[in-house]
């Protein structure tokens, strides 16, 4: 007797700014269509650093993408034949996100994000929490400390070249003029409340 398996799945790709987050997508968007499945890709309509209609690494990797506000528009994209989804920057999406990642690897799509899993606070970000916790699978890398040389799992905003205070807005879209990778240690956040 054989079986068949369906395929659908939720993939996490976190991490901090300037981890490689991207370039992994790229590189699974690859492998996918080597492997001729029918990919989708989206970004946030805020993400405009490198490209407007392309997910773009910091070491300018690109794959075209398409730019979605909000994250019900995916639904609109999606057909018959669509093996995966893949969204960039999805800390930057509602909440709703979470139901549709679920909805399409129940549909047995497999949806792979990638995204920044703490804010430059260094406290959850958006749906992440959410996502990570319904994911069957889990990649969070690391980039290195500017400051220490030690793995980097924080994000430091940089304003006027100070650290950001903990009342600033949460989103600033931007690279290397206005965010660090940190460890642990060395991620300073002025004015953040103490949890103990």
């Amino acid at each position: 007797m054989y079986h068949t398996y369906k395929n659908g799945f939720i993939e996490v790709v976190c991490g901090p700014m300037f981890a490689g987050k991207t370039e992994e997508l790229i590189r699974r968007i690859k492998r996918l269509e080597y492997a001729k499945q029918n990919v989708l890709v989206f970004k946030p309509k805020v993400d405009t650093r490198y490209a407007r209609e392309e997910i773009v690494s910091h070491n300018m990797s690109k794959k075209p993408s398409i730019i979605i506000d909000k994250s019900i528009e995916i639904m609109s994209y999606i057909k018959d034949n669509t093996d995966a989804v893949v969204i960039d920057e999805v800390q930057f999406f509602d909440h709703d996100i979470v139901n549709i990642a679920e909805h399409l690897a129940d549909k047995g799509i497999r949806v792979i994000v990638g995204g920044l899993d703490r804010d430059f606070r260094g406290e959850s970000f958006g749906p992440m929490p959410d996502l990570l916790s319904r994911a069957e699978f889990v990649t969070k890398l690391t980039a290195i400390c500017v400051k220490s040389g030690l793995p980097a799992t924080r994000t430091q905003r940089i304003i006027n070249g100070k650290p950001a205070h903990y009342e600033d807005p949460t989103i600033l879209v931007g690279a290397n003029e206005s965010y660090e990778p940190r460890s642990r240690h060395y991620h300073e956040v002025p004015g953040k409340p103490k949890k103990i």
